[in-house]
């Protein structure tokens, strides 16, 4: 099968991630879209995660009952920081029946040199660029492993999300329901842990 990789914090999951795995395998040739949970990732400040098993629990919620997508803590069990490169690598050796494609925003893109081994990603997995406001990409310039996708734009950052939350926002249109829920019981909790 055709396997994207969707790696990332999901700090939380909201509906843009969502809504663009599912175009990328209604319209890309995409055979299942793996959520790959990312327990810290080295770009990023580790205060400014939630709880790894949260965003995971988080991420099996928002992708149940839809058989194309499928999460995964497979980053749990590697060594810390977590890189991609040897995520794929550790992949392809667990599921040598798939073809994996690595999926990354146009701002990653543009990072993507300072990524661990890049050239050796390049090398070995395909990848799937979407668009995101303000890093745009010309297609002309890619390697021939490289493709941009033409699917929607979405502007929510899981940033927004949580200031949202931090300020007592009812912002439930922006998440998959059950999602909203969780976060909402996880919110009354630390309140009620406070007083």
């Amino acid at each position: 099968m055709n396997i994207g990789i969707f790696s990332g914090s999901f700090n939380p999951v909201h509906i843009g991630h969502l809504a663009l795995a599912n175009y990328l395998c209604e319209y890309e040739g995409l055979d299942q879209v793996w959520f790959m949970v990312s327990p810290r990732n080295p770009l990023k400040e580790v205060d400014e995660l939630m709880d790894d098993s949260l965003r995971l629990k988080l991420v099996q919620l928002a992708v149940e009952g839809y058989p194309k997508f499928w999460v995964s803590d497979f980053e749990f069990r590697l060594p810390r920081p977590s890189y991609t490169v040897h995520t794929l690598d550790e992949l392809r050796r667990a599921y040598p029946q798939h073809v994996f494609h690595l999926i990354i925003g146009s701002d990653n893109w543009l990072l993507f040199p300072r990524w661990r081994e890049s050239e050796r990603i390049l090398a070995t997995t395909p990848l799937i660029i979407y668009p995101r406001p303000g890093y745009p990409v010309d297609p002309q310039t890619l390697p021939p492993t490289v493709r941009m996708t033409s699917a929607p734009v979405f502007e929510i950052s899981s940033t927004f999300i949580r200031q949202a939350i931090a300020e007592g926002r009812d912002i439930r249109y922006f998440l998959h329901p059950r999602v909203y829920e969780a976060l909402c019981k996880e919110d009354n909790r630390a309140v009620s842990q406070a007083e």
